[in-house]
């Protein structure tokens, strides 16, 4: 199993205290979080993308620019990249060039990933924003493997005979397709033969699970080989301690803030005590021993076979963040390596592929 720390850059008054960090500081906080990932040997580190608040992810091939240069190893992910309000020839050449700048070691998880404050800042409706999502990705996809592309569109100008530079240093990068709840995204990952990374935060097991099952049945009526998919699965929070009751005792806080800052928005919570978050969450919150328990039961239902968890201290201290993401990987990770396969592919730079290879054909 591979797993990834991922932050949305969250900018939000901390749950406890309820102070705000200045702008600056908060990002300071990724790149410095991104560093740790590195230094603890997790496999990825991701940022979000949302244009509206309480993010201040709008700008992801900005940051994963700045990590780059900051990191040597890590592969760096999107989490996910909103192509549903994104021109894709303009992601394009953002993402070939921080592909460059990091050493082929990108990946993007793709996805519509827009709320109302989003489309309206954008212009997406409701109605049109899957076909939106659906044509940058087959625009920005060919893009990526042929060197000239006309393609005819209905969301941006048409492409005649197109070149977009840089060229890319993987060929082609690899993209997931991020789901939620909604069968579209899980529809386009298996046409292509994409791998699927399910949100699995918000809700109980049960929806997630039944959306991977789609994937599966949609994957092989594609013709694809059922032995090559890879599914990656998120986590609603972290914090491991040497025993549940410690565990408890510290995120309690936590979770309480976070809990009225729900209901200040408006928001009824799915899990309204902690008790039944720990119990009934996709949350990894416990000893060693329970948080690998809880990754074994949703691997059952999922088979996923990469991970990710929060990168952000997310109301927790400094060292409590610190101490709970050492604990996993001393003590969590290395069983769920062992026990839980890679994903089918090379954990490392693609390989180039031959050219106009896998095209849809037409846009």
């Amino acid at each position: 199993m591979k797993i990834l720390a991922i932050t949305l850059i969250v900018h939000a008054p901390h749950p406890v205290t309820g102070v705000r960090k200045p702008t600056a500081e908060r990002f300071r906080e990724v790149l410095d979080n991104a560093l740790l990932a590195e230094e603890l040997g997790f496999d990825g580190f991701g940022v979000g993308e949302r244009h509206e608040r309480p993010f201040i992810s709008s700008s992801p091939p900005v940051v994963l620019s700045h990590i780059a240069a900051l990191t040597k190893h890590i592969r760096l992910f999107t989490a996910v990249t909103t192509l549903s309000l994104l021109d894709p020839v303009r992601a394009y050449e953002d993402y070939a060039t921080l592909d460059h700048l990091s050493g082929g070691r990108l990946e993007l998880i793709i996805g519509k990933g827009n709320g109302a404050a989003q489309r309206e800042l954008f212009h997406v409706t409701p109605e049109d924003q899957w076909e939106r999502n659906a044509e940058s990705y087959e625009v920005f996809r060919r893009i990526w493997r042929q060197d000239k592309v006309t393609a005819r569109t209905r969301f941006r100008p048409e492409l005649t005979d197109a070149e977009v530079w840089p060229r890319p240093l993987q060929q082609p990068v690899r993209v997931w397709h991020g789901s939620a709840t909604s069968k579209e995204s899980v529809d386009l990952a298996a046409r292509y033969g994409d791998p699927l990374f399910s949100a699995n935060v918000t809700n109980p097991i049960e929806p997630y699970a039944e959306l991977i099952r789609y994937y599966r049945e949609r994957w092989e009526h594609h013709g694809h080989d059922p032995a090559a998919i890879a599914v990656g699965a998120g986590t609603a929070g972290l914090y491991a301690a040497r025993t549940s009751q410690e565990a408890i005792a510290a995120y309690r806080p936590v979770f309480e803030g976070n809990l009225a800052f729900q209901r200040q928005l408006g928001l009824e919570p799915v899990f309204p005590t902690l008790e039944d978050f720990v119990e009934r969450s996709s949350a990894l919150i416990g000893s060693p021993q329970q948080i690998v328990d809880k990754v074994r039961r949703y691997h059952e239902q999922f088979g996923h076979t990469v991970l990710h968890v929060h990168a952000d201290a997310s109301g927790l201290t400094e060292t409590q963040h610190r101490s709970s993401l050492e604990l996993f990987q001393s003590e969590v990770a290395p069983v769920l390596r062992r026990e839980i396969p890679d994903p089918p592919f090379a954990w490392a730079p693609v390989l180039p592929a031959a050219p106009n290879s896998e095209e849809p054909a037409h846009v």
